[in-house]
């Protein structure tokens, strides 16, 4: 059995990593798709956000499952599930096809994303939690850039079909290895954060709350714009990185492999820069630390917005990179964060259900929307250079809306009381 906190650890943060390949694996390879299958923006802009139809409307159902169950075997069949869709995905002859399975793939990321938080937050000790998570989503830069990088090799050299047979192989040998880990006692997680103010009112009784966990999630204001938040940067980013190479292609001019390359080269330089900066700054923080996170959300969002409208405006591809660098070294910033935020500002025995909530909020209402919004847009305004950057000015509009709801969350307070001591 896998026990050791370091080793389960770095098993999640190994799905996570694999994850993020596979999710980005459709924007960098979406130019070939639609010269492939015949489609125009609107609709690749669907199948870019496809995955979410899946994701959103099933993380509820593996949050509450998480609540009550063993979270291993939900998260190795949800690995499993995403690997084999993943493969489908080379497999797709036409959009409804392609649609099909990139919408099982997100099946399949709910349960991993919904439960592996919760299962880090009891597992890491007290005053490492926000490095543990940090850690966790380090594998968010560098997979969503492996997928950018690894999908521009391949489709270049070997076709865009083959980027989702070399992505998809993976996840089913890890989903086997899940199955290896003890399962942490919850109630560790519950002991450890007696102090947090997403942690008051745990040990009160469930029936204090009822038989629905959404009541008690609603209540609290400060998870609400916690998610908020996290909804507007969400939309978009969903937008920037489906639409980013598009653009760098038609706009500046540059090949797709090579602007593939470029993009994935420096998220993961910004990725492990302001991740690691974030979760490090997280720890460091004094007093409520839902407060500590939900500032550094806000700042992150404030610092990015001139740089994302900058990108805009760039003349050529390098002076684009090096605006879209000091945008995302900013956002990520935010990455752990915001989830730490989100799972603190609740009570213990319902952070699967807010952690699923909020999935199913942030890609319903944001990176479902803007990929094939963007792309509408661009439809309707001249498919070409000029429609695609009209719909992209979307995108530092709603990281200006991100640290706006996030600034109104630092002056939010819990809704239940302090637990008992």
């Amino acid at each position: 059995m896998i026990s050791r906190p370091v080793f389960i650890l770095a098993l999640l943060t190994l799905l996570n990593f694999v994850n993020y390949l596979d999710r980005f694996l459709v924007a960098a390879v979406a130019p070939k798709i639609q010269e492939s299958l015949g489609i125009n923006d609107a609709r690749i802009g669907w199948i870019t956000s496809a995955f979410m139809f899946g994701y959103f409307l099933t993380s509820p159902a593996f949050g509450w499952l998480g609540d009550r169950h063993k979270r291993k075997g939900l998260i190795a069949a949800g690995v499993a599930v995403w690997s084999l869709a993943t493969i489908a995905s080379g497999l797709a002859t036409g959009f409804g096809s392609m649609f099909a399975a990139r919408v099982i793939v997100g099946i399949g990321e709910a349960s991993y994303a919904s439960l592996s938080p919760t299962i880090i937050d009891d597992i890491a000790p007290p005053n490492r939690k926000n490095q543990y998570l940090a850690i966790f989503y380090l594998a968010t830069p560098v997979g969503s850039a492996l997928g950018f990088v690894l999908g521009g090799f391949l489709q270049h050299r070997y076709g865009w079909q083959n980027a989702f047979f070399v992505a998809g192989g993976p996840g089913v040998l890890l989903a086997l290895v899940t199955l290896l880990i003890k399962e942490p006692e919850r109630k560790a997680a519950e002991a450890s954060d007696a102090d947090d103010a997403g942690s008051k009112g745990a040990a009160r009784s469930t029936g204090r709350w009822g038989s629905s966990p959404y009541a008690l999630l609603a209540r609290e204001r400060m998870y609400v714009l916690a998610v908020g938040g996290y909804i507007a940067q969400t939309f978009a980013l969903g937008g920037f990185t489906a639409w980013a190479p598009q653009y760098l292609k038609r706009k500046l001019g540059m090949e797709l492999h090579e602007a593939d390359f470029w993009f994935g080269t420096v998220t993961v330089v910004t990725g492990f820069a302001g991740t690691g900066l974030g979760g490090f700054w997280a720890d460091r923080m004094k007093g409520d630390r839902v407060v500590a996170c939900l500032k550094i959300c806000a700042i992150s969002s404030v610092l990015a917005t001139p740089f994302a409208a900058a990108c805009l405006f760039m003349p050529t591809p390098t002076l684009f990179f090096v605006a879209m660098a000091l945008c995302e070294l900013s956002l990520f910033l935010s990455v752990s964060p915001t989830n730490a935020a989100i799972m603190l500002s609740v009570p213990v025995m319902v952070r699967a259900n807010a952690m699923a909530v909020s999935i199913f909020a942030i890609h319903l209402f944001g990176d479902l929307v803007s990929p094939p919004l963007i792309g509408t847009i661009s439809d309707h305004s001249g498919a070409g250079a000029s429609g695609l950057q009209l719909g992209m000015y979307l995108l530092p509009a709603a990281l200006a809306v991100s640290a706006i709801v996030w600034g109104r969350g630092l002056r939010a307070r819990p809704a239940t009381a302090p637990a008992a001591t």
